[in-house]
């Protein structure tokens, strides 16, 4: 066999084990360019790690949604019922044979409570769910007593099928666990080169923050204890700034703001103590107790990720690389350097 040939030979080996390489660079590559677009890069800047929230993050969200649907099957089970206890058969008696007026009280009251303890399913977008979960059987029976009346239309028929628990109980459930989900894949966290950034990007919302080395003061790790049982924890980037008490002071509804509910000179007593009643019942529905607490906003912190501990152990050695005394020592260093040499 000639030389030429060997070495043809042995270029042909050696052309596979250098593809790779080559293919893993260039993934590279196209990878950080889609993040630098992502995270709206500066020029030069590299990310060093992404981190998206855990799966369990918003568990509590999700069960919030697995107790709606249970309540649904509860109801199109009624249970209770032939029972050998007076008080079983009594309130099965209540709720579950008034159908859906009684699911409609039912998840009002669980509204009302979800509202008044002030956790993280408080929020305005969950109670606004949960209340047209809970007026949807009231609105399907508004429909059949309106149509028994025959105003709209000859067969007495209404628009609105009947509530079925189960159907409607799962349709809603499967709404509210997509957006949930959705929202959870919203939140994108990034260390680059050169900063820390927080991408959120929701329906019609966008923010986008990014947090300078240097600006640092302090890195924080909290974990619940359902953090600590499936390995998440969210880590809190704090500035110069600080991040202060978020104070959730969501009290009942100012009356005179109530449309229709202003005491006039010329109202009759009966006037004035419907327009009391009124104020007072849309002031307990909207009462929120006010707690005074340091509460991880997703927006603004790489909240419940996994792997934590290799985000605390990057960000504070970027943070001493880029903090003004590391700065200050190396410059020191410098100098006793130079003068050394001299």
């Amino acid at each position: 066999m000639s030389e030429e040939s060997t070495e043809a030979e042995t270029l042909q080996e050696q052309q596979p084990a250098e593809n790779p390489a080559a293919s893993n660079e260039a993934k590279q590559a196209a990878e950080q360019e889609k993040l630098a677009k992502k995270f709206r890069l500066i020029a030069g800047e590299e990310v060093l790690l992404t981190k998206r929230p855990s799966t369990f993050a918003f568990l509590n969200l999700y069960l919030l949604g697995l107790m709606v649907l249970a309540i649904h099957l509860i109801f199109e089970l009624e249970p209770g019922k032939g029972s050998e206890n007076f008080l079983v058969d009594l309130a099965a008696t209540i709720f579950f044979t008034s159908g859906a007026a009684g699911l409609t009280a039912v998840m009002l009251f669980i509204t009302w409570m979800n509202r008044l303890v002030n956790m993280s399913t408080s929020g305005r977008w969950v109670t606004v769910g949960l209340l047209i979960v809970s007026l949807a059987p009231t609105i399907a029976l508004l429909d059949d007593a309106v149509a028994l009346t025959g105003l709209l239309n000859e067969n007495n028929n209404g628009y609105i099928p009947d509530y079925q628990f189960t159907l409607f109980g799962g349709i809603f459930v499967a709404i509210y666990m997509a957006l949930v989900y959705y929202y959870q894949r919203s939140f994108h966290y990034a260390i680059t080169s050169d900063a820390i950034i927080f991408e959120h990007s929701f329906l019609l919302s966008r923010s986008h923050r990014r947090i300078l080395f240097d600006r640092i003061s302090e890195v924080v790790v909290a974990r619940s204890p359902t953090g600590t049982l499936l390995g998440f924890a969210t880590v809190t980037v704090l500035t110069d700034s600080g991040v202060g008490i978020m104070e959730e002071s969501n009290v009942p509804v100012v009356q005179h703001t109530i449309p229709g509910t202003r005491e006039n000179e010329n109202d009759t007593s009966a006037e004035k103590a419907g327009k009391g009643l009124l104020r007072t019942l849309v002031g307990i529905m909207t009462y929120q107790r006010t707690i005074r607490t340091v509460r991880p906003d997703p927006k603004h912190c790489m909240y419940n990720i996994r792997k934590w501990e290799k985000a605390k152990g990057l960000l504070n050695e970027m943070h001493k690389k880029n903090s003004q005394s590391h700065l200050l020592s190396d410059l020191k260093q410098t100098i006793s350097d130079s003068v050394s040499k001299e």
